[in-house]
């Protein structure tokens, strides 16, 4: 106590002069720090690779002939997790001065050859979309279907009218550009922009008026202008506003010796919306509204149903201990004869199990990728990795997964000693542990990614990239395992509270296999998670925003209750009815989640991503669903693992066995 007191009096100042130090800047969580533009200051927008629905291979913007800018080609810094999207961030010759309305014209390109029209047309029927960006916000453009307001990011590259065989391009754009005028006061501006580069500090511009981008809209249409004259004006020229959309005859089509004149317009509109809010648009996108109330019907009742099992388990579990219990002080001898049920297989029930190394390296695996799992998804509810900061989600992921491997090793060698009973082979495991789950991936993601190399799609990881993975892994991740794994080599085994006798018992025959129960039991797992991975798949493979973190979170935490209390009742009907080999079992009973959720992959594929085209696209879309899939299984098998290992080791640990 008095030691406490004194930590007390110690605290108390430092935290006091810590908070008085501490300046009173307000910032948004997720994305960039918020910046101010000044009356009149340019700025220019960026592009993303397009993207398709129909064939998910991004490509990048400069691989159609459209305007450069005129200090070249820059590509901007990318994150891990972008360049593993295959975003690929170029400048763009898109210039915006704040408040400044203005219609400029930017080029006209060279007659088109062939090669350019078939790459025009073939982008244009596959629905390819331009991805544009100011100031982190990704345009928006917004479409009327039979009545109703569709909100869509990015604009097409092309469309082709019905009943007609000519494709035109977009060529003209009218953008739109929500400012709020921010007024400092005293309060001082803290800005990043775009790149996340400087900080205004000097002390006139703390009372500077400024504009804040809190909208970026687009209206695309197609233009036919005479090459000619429009070749002598110089980039950034005025020229004549347009009334999008035009006639069929006054677009301009995609077609040989065609020269193609960009031009674009913009309009400054002042809003009300404030600079926290300016993603709110974004986030209620048309199609990624989640239906909360269905979410929460559903948990509900899958919470429901696992509170009866585990209530009804609970009682049966209590009912046996007690008449075991009352058999042991009635007679030891009558007790032999009358025993039936799990007590029977007591000497056999921590036999080693068949490929226990494999058991223990999908176990360290397992708690490896549920750890990252829990902690990227709470970090993301607390809106460290919203939509606003691209790749952040996929580079945190990577990040804990790599350190994460010490732990990994720690629960693969431990439990390979609790089942051994020595240290013997601990390297080995632990280099399996570093290995397996990461070499799998690698291996499908080098298939995969041959297949974007040969249709030069940005998808495609760069040599570079694949050498920059391999190091962080062998680097960081492997040294972290094997660290774990001799630390697991000095921690005390895990002691069993019965002796394994030498001759395994006999199993009496069922009338049904015990693997058709096992894989049963991953419905009721994949009860909890169906409704959010529509959402899921539909953020990844139709280009929509995942926001809804909180309830994530709360589906992976009521997956982990639920696969628990399965696999402990199907370890424990095994048990009843004298089926020792229980280990794969409860790994299997909620890994076999993954079998359903791959099944329903393959259904989202053929239901409802019925425009993507091409084996290519098909076998992207396996090989991830796979990878995914392989993870599921181990993060829910491990849970029902060890839950089970508990149950067990607590249920035979309650009763006097001589």
């Amino acid at each position: 106590m008095a030691k406490l007191a004194t930590a007390s009096q110690l605290l108390c100042p430092l935290l006091t002069l810590l908070l008085l130090l501490c300046p009173c800047n307000a910032f948004y969580l997720p994305g960039t720090y918020m910046h101010t533009y000044a009356q009149r200051e340019e700025i220019y927008a960026k592009v993303n690779s397009l993207t398709s629905i129909e064939t998910e291979l991004p490509f990048s913007y400069y691989s159609l002939p459209y305007c450069q800018p005129k200090g070249g080609i820059k590509k901007s810094a990318e994150n891990l997790g972008e360049l593993l999207m295959g975003d690929q961030i170029d400048n763009s010759p898109y210039r915006f001065r704040v408040n400044v309305n203005e219609s400029l014209y930017l080029c006209t390109t060279n007659a088109l050859n062939e090669h350019d029209v078939t790459l025009l047309k073939q982008r244009t029927r596959d629905l390819y979309q331009v991805n544009m960006i100011l100031d982190n916000l990704p345009v928006l453009r917004y479409t009327n279907q039979n009545g109703a307001i569709i909100q869509w990011t990015g604009f097409p590259v092309g469309y082709t009218p019905d009943g007609s065989s000519d494709d035109y391009i977009v060529n003209h754009l009218k953008f739109k550009v929500l400012v709020h005028e921010y007024e400092g006061g005293n309060v001082k501006i803290i800005g990043t922009g775009e790149e996340g580069m400087g900080v205004i500090t000097e002390n006139d511009k703390n009372t500077m008026n400024g504009y804040e981008i809190v909208g970026f809209e687009v209206i695309p249409c197609s233009v036919k202008r005479d090459p000619d004259a429009m070749s002598k004006l110089n980039m950034y020229d005025p020229v004549d506003k347009v009334n999008c959309p035009l006639e069929i005859e006054r677009s301009q089509p995609i077609r040989e010796q065609e020269r193609i004149t960009f031009t674009y317009e913009v309009e400054f509109v002042k809003s009300d919306i404030k600079w926290p809010s300016r993603w709110d648009h974004y986030l209620k996108m048309e199609g990624a509204k989640v239906h909360w109330f269905s979410i929460m019907n559903s948990l509900m009742v899958i919470l429901f149903l696992a509170g009866i099992v585990f209530v009804i388990f609970l009682r049966t579990v209590r009912r046996d201990l007690t008449r075991y219990e009352e058999l042991d002080r009635e007679s030891q001898a009558q007790m032999t004869e009358e025993l039936s049920g799990w007590k029977l297989v007591v000497g056999d029930v921590f036999r080693e199990p068949t490929y226990s190394k494999l058991m223990c390296v999908m176990v360290g695996d397992g708690v490896q990728i549920l750890g990252m799992a829990i902690i990227t998804i709470v970090f993301a509810a607390l809106g460290f990795m919203s939509p606003a900061s691209r790749g952040m989600l996929l580079t945190g992921m990577i990040i804990l997964y790599l350190f994460l491997g010490i732990i990994a090793g720690y629960v693969s060698v431990r439990l390979w000693r609790t089942m051994k009973g020595t240290s013997e082979g601990w390297r080995s495991v632990s280099w399996s542990t570093a290995c397996f789950f990461p070499g799998v991936s690698f291996l499908v993601l080098t298939i995969l990614n041959f297949m974007l190399w040969a249709n030069n799609s940005t998808g495609a990881l760069p040599i570079s990239l694949f050498f920059a993975i391999f190091a962080l892994w062998f680097c960081i991740s492997v040294p972290l395992t094997l660290i774990g794994g001799f630390i697991g080599t000095r921690a005390e085994p895990i002691e069993y509270p019965v002796r394994t006798n030498q001759i395994p018992r006999e199993i009496p025959a069922r009338k049904y296999p015990s693997w058709l129960l096992v894989a049963g039991a991953g419905t009721l797992p994949f009860g909890t998670l169906f409704i959010e991975l529509f959402f899921i798949l539909s953020s990844i493979w139709l280009g929509r925003f995942y926001y809804v973190f909180g309830f994530l979170l709360v589906v992976l935490l009521l997956l982990v209750v639920v696969c628990a209390e399965v696999s402990v009742v199907l370890t424990y009907m095994h048990l009843c009815v004298e089926d020792w080999r229980w280990w794969w079992k409860a790994f299997f009973a909620s890994g076999s989640v993954a079998v359903y959720v791959f099944l329903y992959s393959i259904n989202y594929l053929v239901f409802d991503l019925k425009s993507l085209s091409g084996p290519v696209s098909a076998m992207l879309y396996v090989g991830y669903a796979f990878i995914v899939s392989l993870a599921i299984m181990l993060a829910t098998g491990t849970i029902g693992f060890l839950t089970s290992f508990s149950f067990v080791h607590y249920l035979f640990s309650s009763v006097k066995i001589d």
